[in-house]
């Protein structure tokens, strides 16, 4: 317990820093002195300053993921998309050295966990929309054009003076990336076969409950070439 109350009072010592000087700021010897430590506890607690900055990460946004995760569903799992991609970015701009942290410096395969843990909602968001058969390209796409527009969107308005950003640019980009991926009705009143695909592929496992593993497997295989093909 001990040891839990001295790895919160670093974290939010290191919260506080970052906040109001930025990645710079956030030196060992700093953080040591406002949680009132030694550096080698540090060390001890988090491996290294990147453990630390990821603990810092899912501090502050462990509330957010949490809100989102825990609000009961709504009717219309287009309007819940929504409503979540208006939540990050928010959370994007009242949060932006966080932000940097969890999706600044890219590498192939490296994604940090916090980020980690808003992509898992946003995938959660995307399935309940598919099972709908309200999507129009495959789960993987949506999520991934999600993610990447709604990235662009905070960091671009980020870059604008604060008094001077233009928040209609969020609701703009939303709506056109929803426009990409959704339908206004479920795609089985008419459809082609990869909507239809995309749509029997979120159901699989409830579709099929007489089909062996493997029979499961072939049938997912078969339905992502076909979710594929949409010329």
């Amino acid at each position: 317990m001990v040891e839990l109350d001295v790895r919160a009072r670093i974290v939010t010592a290191a919260a506080d820093l970052l906040a109001a000087g930025g990645r710079d700021a956030l030196t060992t010897r700093a953080v040591a002195a406002a949680a009132g430590v030694q550096a080698p506890t540090i060390y001890r607690l988090f491996g290294d300053k990147r453990g630390l900055l990821e603990a810092v990460a899912e501090q502050r946004l462990a509330s957010y993921v949490q809100d989102k995760s825990l609000r009961e569903p709504g009717p219309d799992p287009v309007e819940d998309l929504r409503a979540g991609w208006d939540l990050h970015i928010g959370f994007g701009l009242a949060n932006p050295a966080i932000y940097a942290l969890m999706h600044g410096d890219p590498h192939p395969g490296v994604v940090s966990r916090a980020a980690t843990a808003g992509l898992e909602v946003l995938e959660r968001h995307v399935h309940r929309i598919a099972a709908a058969g309200r999507l129009r390209v495959s789960e993987r796409r949506a999520v991934d054009l999600v993610h990447a527009a709604g990235l662009g969107t905070v960091l671009a308005l980020l870059a604008m003076p604060e008094d001077a950003r233009d928040l209609a640019l969020s609701d703009t980009a939303r709506e056109a990336v929803l426009a990409a991926i959704t339908t206004e009705s479920p795609v089985l009143e008419s459809p082609s076969p990869a909507t239809a695909a995309i749509t029997l592929r979120a159901v699989l496992p409830e579709a099929t409950p007489s089909l062996s593993e493997g029979e499961r497997h072939l049938l997912d295989e078969w339905l992502e070439r076909l979710a594929a093909n949409r010329g």
